[in-house]
C-alpha cells in the first residue's frame, strides 16, 4: 500500500516569496505579512486541511547580485522586505493544536548559546511543534550585514556548521539530565545541580564554555530540516537531517538526487528511512481542469521575469544581467551550488537561455508548478512521490491565502478520497507525528551520542 504523503506549506515573512511580482494581483494579501492576523488566520486554514506544516524561509541579506544592486529586488519586492520567521510562530501556535513549523535559521550568523536556547524556547512553547530548517547562507549582502564582510568559502560554511551541530546536540541533549528539574517546594530545589553539566568545546571555529539555560524541551532537539544540494551539502543532511528539501523539474534526477542521499545516510551508520524527503512544487487548482488552467493564465499576467532574475541571481551567484556570466558558468560557486550548476551545466539549451530562465523561475521558484483539477493534481503528485521515493511536498504559493486554500477544499479532499492523506492528525510533538515514535531522536543520530557521552561533572556553582 502506497504510505500517506506529507504536506508543507511554504512561505515566508515578506511580501514575494517564489512566485515574483504576483503580490500586484488584486486578490493576493501577501503583503499583510506584517499583521499578526495574517498568520493567525494562515495556521488555521492550514489546520483545517491536516497540513502537516508550515515551513518558513529566511534569508539574511537582499538580492544585489542582479545588475550589481538591490533595485530589482525592492522594486518588485523579491523577498524583500522580510520580518523575522521565529516572531510569528508563538501566536500561530496558540491559534492551533497540531500545525508544527519548521523555520529557517542561517547558523553562519547564530553565537551558539543564544541559539539553541531560542529554539528550545519554541519548542516549549509550541508543545514540541518546532522544527530548524538548518543553512549556512549564500548571500555576501548578509554576512555583511551581520558584521562578518564577505562570507566564507562554501566548503568552509559546512565545516562551521558541523562544529556549530556538535554544540548544539550538546547544549540541548547533554547538559541537562532528563530528572534535573525536581520542582520541590518543600525541599526548595528547582533544579539539582549535581545534574546539570558544562559543555565546554574549543574548535577551530568556537569556544563554548557553559550550561544550557533552558530546561529540557519536549523534543530537545527540534526536528531538523536541510536543503543543502552540493556535495558537501548533500553528505551534512545525510548525517544530520530527519527532513530533507529537494527541488528541481526533473523527476528522473531528482529520483537519483533522493536514492544517494538515503544511501550516504545508511553509510552514516542511519536508515534510509529515517529521512523524510519533501518536494518542491506549487500547485494551482480549482474544481475543474479548465478553472484552474484560467487561474494560471491569470497568474502569470502578473509575474515578474525581473524579479525572477533578481532571485536566480542572489540563489546562484552568477549577475543574470549579464548573459555572458551564464554561459561563463559558476562550477565551485560560493552561493548555492546546485541552483548555480542547474541552469549553468546538464540540462536542456532552455535553461540557459535567460527569457526562458525567468518565465519558468517567475511562477514557482525551483520546483514544478501543477495545474489542474484536483484529480490531475493528484496524479502528478503520486507521480512524482512514486519515481523519486517522495514522502511529502513543501507546497509554495502564487497567491496568499488563495494557493492553500484551494489546496485545502480542492486536492486534500481527492488525496483522502485516494487513502494518500490522513484525516485527522496523530497525537504528540512534530517528531512523533512524523515518525511514529517518541519525542527524541533516535539512537543512531549523531545527537545520541552528546547523550550518552556527557560525563558526569561537579555541579554547577555560582562565581
Amino acid at each position: 500500500m502506497a504510505r500517506e504523503l506529507r504536506l508543507n506549506a511554504f512561505a515566508m515573512n515578506c511580501v514575494g516569496h517564489q512566485s515574483q511580482g504576483l503580490w500586484r494581483h488584486p486578490r493576493d494579501r501577501s503583503a499583510d505579512y506584517w499583521r499578526m492576523d495574517h498568520w493567525i488566520e494562515l495556521a488555521r486554514l492550514l489546520e483545517r486541511g491536516r497540513f502537516d506544516g508550515l515551513f518558513l524561509a529566511d534569508v539574511v541579506g537582499v538580492y544585489d547580485v542582479y545588475g550589481g544592486s538591490p533595485d530589482t529586488a525592492l522594486r518588485d519586492a523579491v523577498q524583500v522586505p522580510t520580518n523575522d520567521p521565529l516572531l510569528v510562530i508563538p501566536p500561530m501556535a496558540q491559534a492551533t493544536e497540531h500545525l508544527a513549523f519548521a523555520v529557517t535559521v542561517n547558523l553562519s550568523h547564530e553565537p551558539p548559546l543564544p541559539f539553541a536556547r531560542r529554539m528550545s524556547t519554541l519548542d516549549h512553547l509550541t508543545g514540541g511543534r518546532i522544527g530548524w530548517n538548518i543553512v549556512t547562507g549564500y548571500l555576501d549582502s548578509g554576512s555583511k550585514g551581520a558584521g562578518r564582510g564577505k562570507q566564507a568559502a562554501h566548503d568552509t560554511r559546512y565545516e562551521i556548521a558541523e562544529e556549530f551541530m556538535d554544540i548544539q546536540y550538546s547544549f540541548w541533549e547533554g547538559s541537562w539530565e532528563d530528572d534535573a528539574v525536581r520542582r520541590d517546594r518543600e525541599a526548595g530545589v528547582f533544579t539539582d545541580p549535581a545534574k546539570v553539566h558544562r559543555v565546554v568545546h574549543e574548535g577551530e571555529y568556537f569556544k563554548v564554555d557553559g550550561i544550557h539555560l533552558c530546561e529540557p524541551s519536549p523534543q530537545r532537539t527540534p526536528v531538523l530540516y536541510q536543503a543543502g544540494s552540493s556535495s558537501k551539502g548533500v553528505a551534512f543532511a545525510a548525517r544530520h537531517a530527519e527532513c530533507v528539501f529537494v527541488g528541481g523539474h526533473s523527476r528522473s534526477k531528482m529520483a537519483a538526487d533522493v536514492a544517494r542521499l538515503r544511501a550516504l545516510a545508511v553509510e552514516a551508520g542511519r536508515a534510509a528511512s529515517d529521512l523524510s524527503v519533501f518536494a518542491l512544487a506549487t500547485v494551482i487548482t480549482a474544481p475543474t481542469d479548465e478553472e484552474a488552467q484560467a487561474k494560471f493564465e491569470d497568474y502569470q499576467a502578473y509575474a515578474s521575469k525581473a524579479g525572477a532574475l533578481a532571485l536566480l541571481s542572489g540563489w546562484t551567484g552568477i549577475d543574470l544581467a549579464n548573459p555572458d556570466l551564464l554561459a561563463a558558468g559558476a562550477a565551485g560557486g560560493n552561493a548555492i551550488q546546485g541552483a548555480a550548476a542547474a541552469f549553468t551545466s546538464g540540462g536542456p539549451s532552455r535553461h540557459r537561455d535567460l527569457d526562458s530562465i525567468a518565465q519558468s523561475a517567475a511562477l514557482g521558484g525551483g520546483g514544478p508548478v501543477l495545474v489542474g483539477g484536483p484529480q490531475r493534481v493528484a496524479d502528478e503528485l503520486e507521480a512524482w512521490a512514486a519515481e523519486a521515493d517522495l514522502d511529502g511536498f513543501n507546497l509554495a504559493y502564487a497567491l496568499m491565502p488563495e494557493t492553500f486554500a484551494d489546496v485545502v477544499d480542492h486536492l486534500v479532499p481527492e488525496l483522502q478520497r485516494r487513502g494518500r492523506f490522513k484525516t485527522d492528525y496523530a497525537p504528540g510533538t512534530y517528531r512523533e507525528k512524523l515518525f511514529g515514535r517518541g519525542p527524541r531522536l533516535e539512537e543512531t543520530h549523531p545527537a545520541a551520542a552528546r547523550r550518552r557521552r556527557m560525563p558526569s561533572r561537579a555541579p554547577v556553582t555560582a562565581a
